[in-house]
């Protein structure tokens, strides 16, 4: 391939690097926002799923036309047996510079140390809350302990980058939001606040919960102080990042409503059953699971991507007035 091949962009001129790959739909966990009735969960049959030889091909064709960031989500990736290869095979292909993991927890523990021989170094653990009790409510499972267990875990085995992800709700969890951003005094976290988003029919999302991100960093230094800006790294994502003077942890925030990042939207996702979503806020999807049990080549695949890619809408810019929305729920896309 030339160098100009190696590029993935859409027809907005956006370079796309980042890749996100939903590996189940499972999930240890109840979430309200993201899979809140109990059996309500009609989970993939294993022949509809991707195979890790699957995604391997996928990356691999990815990593050809310039994607050097690979997250792992679900579900709950570590639900899925196996997936401390999975992750050191993709870490393994020429070209990808980061695999890294988004998690609730739950098994990270018991994990955490195989993750890190297997090359990973970034993970992103989901808490809304350090109440134990409200925890059980807004997961429906009561295992706050084991998650805490986890990000002590997690410090302890030397991860580069531990982002803690809370999706900050209105009469949910708003009374928490100085305690969570708290924990990046101490502990060498990045703790992010997440908009509560529509996603998916069945939640339990309405615009009476949501937060602005404007409201919570205001509420953030009306407790802790003021708030310092930290440039972009390499390969960013989609948090603004702020530090308060002799913190060890950086505090996140994460706005795909009040202040969307359309404009620079650098990632696609993959989700469980093998198909390409290349905006949240849209249910348009394209099946790469047909190309890759049809025999397509790397070469055939990287070109069918490219094709793919160049459809990438514009984002939430373009509904206008119009409420963002997403039939699917989380669980099936890849949080």
């Amino acid at each position: 391939m030339t160098k100009l091949d190696t590029v993935l962009s859409d027809t907005h001129g956006r370079r796309i690097t980042y890749l996100r790959i939903s590996i189940t739909d499972r999930c240890n966990l109840r979430c309200t926002y993201c899979m809140p009735k109990e059996g309500s969960a009609a989970w993939l049959p294993h022949e509809e799923i991707l195979s890790y030889e699957e995604i391997e091909r996928l990356s691999a064709a990815f990593s050809d036309l310039g994607v050097r960031k690979i997250r792992l989500t679900g579900g709950e990736p570590l639900a899925r047996k196996g997936v401390e290869g999975l992750a050191g095979r993709l870490a393994a292909i020429p070209r990808i510079e980061e695999v890294c993991l988004t998690t609730n927890g739950i098994l990270l523990e018991d994990m955490a140390q195989s993750l890190f021989n297997a090359g990973v170094r970034h993970i992103n653990i989901s808490l809304d809350t350090l109440i134990p009790e409200r925890f059980a409510r807004i997961t429906g499972r009561d295992m706050f302990n084991n998650v805490w267990q986890g990000i002590k875990r997690a410090i302890e085995t030397g991860f580069t980058k531990i982002k803690i992800n809370a999706v900050a709700m209105k009469g949910i969890n708003d009374d928490e939001i100085a305690a969570l951003a708290g924990l990046s005094l101490n502990l060498p976290l990045e703790v992010r606040f997440i908009e509560f988003m529509p996603v998916g029919d069945a939640t339990t999302w309405s615009m009476a919960r949501h937060l602005s991100c404007d409201a919570i960093k205001d509420m953030v230094e009306a407790s802790l102080g003021s708030l310092t800006p930290v440039p972009h790294g390499k390969n960013f994502g989609p948090a603004t990042i702020y530090t308060i003077e002799g913190a060890k942890g950086t505090i996140g925030f994460i706005s795909p409503l009040s202040r969307h990042f359309c404009g620079t939207c650098n990632r696609v996702r993959i989700t469980p059953d093998g198909r390409l979503r290349l905006c949240l806020f849209s249910d348009n999807e394209i099946d790469l699971k047909k190309q890759l049990r049809s025999g397509a080549s790397r070469n055939e695949l990287a070109g069918f991507l490219r094709q793919a890619v160049a459809q990438k809408p514009l984002g939430l810019v373009s509904l206008k007035n119009e409420t963002p929305h997403c039939a699917r729920a989380m669980s099936k896309i890849g949080g």
